[in-house]
């Protein structure tokens, strides 16, 4: 037999036994805006936690977040993914033991970040945050178009240039966005639109907890087969200078994932057959510079990922993994409910070991 046709038998076998064991018929994917590996897997940062000048009431954080254990002081800050997620999926990111996950877009913000994590394409003409109609088809939409998941995927996020990132004109995706009401006959639902109408937003959006309810809301109302959550508000607070509200806004994230996921395994519909993904758009500077980021200023490009489900192999914090890439994403989103995500423009391969149990 010809070598070339023993390896397609064997990759015909690998998916057919891949596909037989498969269990993941629903998807659930949770980014928090510039959100620092440094803080997701070291905890807060001593030197900033003391600095006046991006921490008011040093006291309180130190008080609430702080350890001399670095297991117990990223924990303080992030219980649910040192414990569910640590106990039972996979953390990757930490630099510190030989495991980096990368931007491939060469920008290191938000709209090429998000566009690379949903379109798995670091496209260079993606290059700015306007509000720009996103040309390159993403996996949401392509999800969307599959047999059982037509009008099951929907996306709920605090800043309002993700219907332009998902381009909800052309992809027929649910894209609830920023001060956008909840269009639907449920009294939980209006009760949130009248809370949203009437809250405060002192960053000039929707609070990421309004984004939480609107998505945990529509999802038990409705059910979706996918559904993604876009937090914003650690970027924000960072751009601020604020290192408490950061902290404070990563914690709480963490705490309405953790609701989520308790919800999730107590409904039949997604109990032991969801995956969750959580991760960033991209990373932040260092020191002073821990308020910024973008392609001039070091350390922005690097991201981290957590994931947890009936097809993800528990291995917690992973160390001395290759290299890793936000653009692997949207076709690791495809390949944990059974798809091939081949969009026209290039688009990386899917981390094996996230759907490999």
């Amino acid at each position: 037999m010809k070598k070339t046709s023993l390896t397609v038998l064997v990759f015909l076998w690998i998916i057919q036994t891949v596909s037989a064991q498969h269990k993941t018929e629903n998807l659930v994917i949770v980014t928090l805006d510039g959100m620092r590996w440094q803080e997701v897997f070291k905890g807060v940062d001593s030197a900033i936690i003391v600095n006046k000048k991006f921490t008011r009431d040093s006291d309180a954080i130190v008080k609430k977040f702080w350890s001399d254990d670095i297991n117990e002081r990223r924990k303080k800050l992030f219980s649910f993914l040192w414990t569910t997620i640590e106990s039972h999926g996979q953390l990757y990111g930490n630099r510190t033991k030989g495991c980096s996950v990368n931007n491939a877009n060469p920008y290191w913000f938000s709209y090429p970040g998000y566009n690379e994590i949903f379109t798995g394409y670091p496209d260079s003409a993606v290059n700015s945050n306007d509000t720009i109609r996103n040309k390159n088809v993403n996996v949401l939409e392509f999800i969307n178009k599959q047999k059982g998941y037509e009008g099951k995927v929907a996306a709920f996020t605090s800043w309002d240039c993700f219907p332009y990132i998902l381009n909800k004109w052309r992809s027929g995706i649910y894209v609830n966005s920023n001060n956008d009401a909840l269009q639907f006959n449920n009294p939980q639902l209006q009760l949130l639109n009248d809370v949203q109408a009437l809250s405060p937003q002192p960053l000039d959006l929707r609070p990421d907890l309004l984004t939480y309810f609107a998505a945990r809301e529509y999802l038990k109302a409705y059910k979706p087969r996918v559904l993604y959550i876009a937090f914003d508000e650690t970027d924000d607070y960072a751009h601020e200078g604020l290192y408490d509200q950061y902290l404070k806004s990563a914690h709480a994230e963490d705490n309405m994932i953790a609701d989520l996921w308790k919800m999730l395994q107590s409904m039949p519909e997604y109990k032991n057959k969801t995956t969750l993904i959580v991760t960033c758009d991209h990373g932040r500077g260092v020191n002073n510079k821990w308020t910024t980021h973008g392609n001039t200023t070091p350390g922005s490009g690097q991201i981290w990922i957590a994931a947890i489900g009936p097809d993800t192999k528990h291995i917690g914090e992973a160390v001395d993994c290759n290299t890793l890439y936000q653009a692997q994403l949207a076709s690791t989103f495809a390949a944990l409910l059974g798809f091939d995500f081949k969009p026209d423009h290039p688009a990386m391969q899917p981390l094996a070991q996230i759907i490999t149990k």
